[in-house]
């Protein structure tokens, strides 16, 4: 790749040449935030390519020696630094490579988390509880917030369904792996024989939907109020304060009863919906762009088994990557998720470059 004719390159680079122009002369706050953001994301563009123009003058200029007739002592250095200038040219072209994928549009966005239960009675249960504290454990870990926006206890510590808000820089970049069936192999603590039980959760991650992002029409919700009801069926308080919302041309419905007031449930009620509704409008698009890209990394099917988690044996198994590592403990404290988490992306990055090469091909 010549870094010099480029007409991809040349663009970002006066693009980036004319955003220090626009900075400097001091735009308002909304006007500069913009222009920092779109300063931000040329950076690492442009530093990379005066890097990789900085190498090849070197090495031109090595090579121009070697042609003169140069030979001796002084010769042998100057192959052998243009070997090293080559190689560090390789791996700053491969990170310009990377540089130049097409980004996902919702990677800098919020996430929604949705864990539920699936088959395996309490031990599900207990297990979507292990997996939303992992991700509280992974949230804290890269200074992200977690607000709760419903969650239906079962048993100590279990959950049948919790739904989170994850708000913080690159937070769907990161969690957008996460969606998928996920596996438990464990005995249970009130197991006498000591047999392995197999459970099961599902998570789904969706970004976090702006109001542009989804135009919802009045005329398209039912609305039902209720009263909100806790464990055993006991009434937990005695108005009409719980919501449940049906998108009639969709199907989808949700349910919010976590706050006192109707208001609240129904605008958390209607985050949720549009997060779900913006995911599946996304899912139909990127279908219809590729059906061979389903099955790659980060395709975010929901009915796939991503990973199981084996305590007997400490492990943990990615199906899509095959990769195990023997800390299940340290991932489930949300410490080595980021082992997990950067081979996916490291995989679906070198899938998007394979993709790419062979559309340009």
């Amino acid at each position: 790749m010549s870094v010099h004719h480029s007409e991809k390159i040349d663009q970002m680079l006066a693009r980036f040449g004319a955003l220090e122009g626009e900075l400097s002369a001091g735009p308002s706050g909304e006007e500069y935030v913009r222009l920092s953001k779109e300063y931000a994301e040329l950076e690492p563009f442009v530093h990379t390519v005066q890097e990789m123009r900085s190498v090849e003058e070197e090495r031109d200029g090595l090579r121009e020696m070697l042609d003169s007739g140069e030979t001796g002592e002084l010769a042998e250095m100057a192959g052998q630094e243009i070997e090293e200038l080559d190689n560090r040219f390789a791996k700053l072209e491969d990170k310009l490579k990377l540089l130049l994928l097409p980004k996902d549009a919702a990677d800098d966005r919020n996430v929604i988390l949705e864990v539920r239960a699936g088959t395996g009675g309490d031990e599900a249960a207990l297990f979507a509880g292990d997996l939303f504290r992992m991700y509280q454990r992974y949230a804290a870990v890269k200074g992200w917030q977690v607000e709760i926006i419903s969650a239906n206890e079962a048993g100590v510590g279990g959950y049948k369904e919790i739904v989170a808000n994850i708000a913080g820089a690159g937070a769907y970049a990161r969690m957008k792996f996460e969606s998928g069936v996920h596996r438990v192999q464990r005995v249970p603590e009130t197991e006498a024989q000591g047999r392995i039980h197999t459970s099961a959760a599902t998570v789904a991650v969706l970004p976090e939907a702006e109001d542009v992002d989804v135009q919802i029409d009045e005329k398209d919700l039912r609305v039902d109020v209720f009263r909100a009801s806790g464990p055993g069926g006991q009434s937990v308080n005695t108005t009409d304060s719980a919501v449940r919302i049906t998108h009639l041309p969709s199907g989808l419905v949700v349910s919010q009863q976590d706050e006192k007031s109707q208001h609240k449930n129904r605008a958390k009620a209607l985050k949720v919906l549009r997060a779900r509704l913006f995911e599946a409008e996304r899912q139909r698009l990127d279908d219809e762009r590729s059906a061979a890209r389903r099955g790659q990394v980060g395709s975010g099917d929901r009915s796939e088994r991503i990973r199981t988690y084996n305590f007997p044996q400490g492990r943990v198994s990615d199906h899509r990557i095959n990769l195990t590592l023997y800390k299940l403990d340290q991932v489930i404290q949300g410490e080595a998720l980021d082992e997990l988490i950067d081979a996916l992306i490291t995989e679906h990055q070198a899938s998007l470059l394979a993709a790419s090469q062979d559309d340009a091909g």
